[in-house]
């Protein structure tokens, strides 16, 4: 019969698809965590993972354990809530997995307010620009842009964002005139580089009329300072300009976009009190703050 401490390190290696990986999140040695995958094995008379090269892959027998072991997991966590009462806050860690500009504009200030009124919360922030996988528990939650189209999992529609066209008072007072969007054949476009474009909603030159980007960067931290170092026009987050000095919205009467953030988390969470009281706080703090700092963005001085 196994033990939840065991399914614990179960899930662990599955996740991590290494015993070291698996050993950095539960804080014990690979060795120790060998052992117990080991015991746990002989408890319940099944080859859990195939060893390989490459690390720890679930056999047949571990991928129909990870279900269940998943259901054990969300119980516990209903369990310690329950245990701790509704009037002691949020506590233990969230992971969040988000694109950079939401990571670096938005999540910041969102966080640190859930943080102030939950002191025994701790949260990480992984700004990467790919896709996450809940199912390796790479991350609690998500935000995405496209909404996901299969897995188990739940999304919900954060809020709606939009995106202008931007450069530097530098680079246009030196630059071509820039009245319509068929003007910028002469200007130096600033954008992703094509084959790391990990989300097809952040595709935008078609929506420029523009084949290609001569200055390209795979982070919108990046892009957004080669715009303010004049190095050409670019599409920007409107919640990003409140931050970032020097940068002017052009084009704003012919030119616009709207994409939208989605809170995605596995489906097993969906219980789970922590991560759903954290899910609240997130989503409607991010409403507010994208609304507020477009405001801003509007406030300002546009070409």
């Amino acid at each position: 019969m196994a033990d939840w401490d065991d399914l614990k390190v179960f899930l662990a290696v599955a996740r991590g698809e290494s015993l070291s990986r698996a050993g950095r999140v539960l804080k014990m040695d690979a060795a120790t965590v060998g052992r117990r995958v080991a015991r746990l094995e002989t408890a319940l008379g099944a080859r859990l993972f195939t060893r390989s090269p490459q690390g720890y892959g679930l056999s047949d027998e571990g991928a129909r354990l990870v279900h269940h072991a998943e259901t054990v997991e969300a119980e516990m966590e209903r369990v310690r809530e329950a245990l701790s009462g509704p009037g002691e806050g949020i506590s233990g860690q969230i992971r969040i997995g988000a694109p950079d500009g939401c990571a670096n504009y938005l999540l910041p200030q969102v966080v640190a307010g859930i943080v102030a009124e939950n002191p025994a919360l701790e949260v990480q922030i992984v700004a990467l620009p790919r896709v996450f996988s809940l199912t390796r528990r790479e991350a609690d939650m998500v935000i995405a842009v496209s909404r996901p189209e299969q897995g188990r999992v739940i999304a919900t529609r954060i809020a709606d964002y939009r995106l202008s066209l931007a450069a530097s008072a530098a680079y246009l007072a030196d630059a071509p005139p820039l009245a319509t969007l068929d003007d910028l054949r002469a200007h130096r476009v600033i954008g992703y580089i094509p084959d790391m474009i990990f989300d097809r909603e952040l595709d935008y030159l078609a929506d420029l009329g523009v084949e290609q980007a001569p200055v390209t960067s795979n982070s919108v931290s990046v892009q957004l300072n080669l715009i303010r170092q004049g190095a050409g026009v670019g599409v920007v987050h409107d919640f990003a300009l409140p931050a970032t000095q020097g940068i002017t919205r052009v084009l704003t009467r012919t030119f616009q976009l709207t994409r939208a953030f989605h809170l995605v988390r596995h489906a097993d969470d969906r219980k789970v009190p922590r991560i759903e009281r954290f899910s609240q706080a997130l989503i409607a703090g991010m409403r507010a703050e994208i609304a507020r700092l477009e405001t801003q963005a509007c406030g300002q001085a546009a070409r």
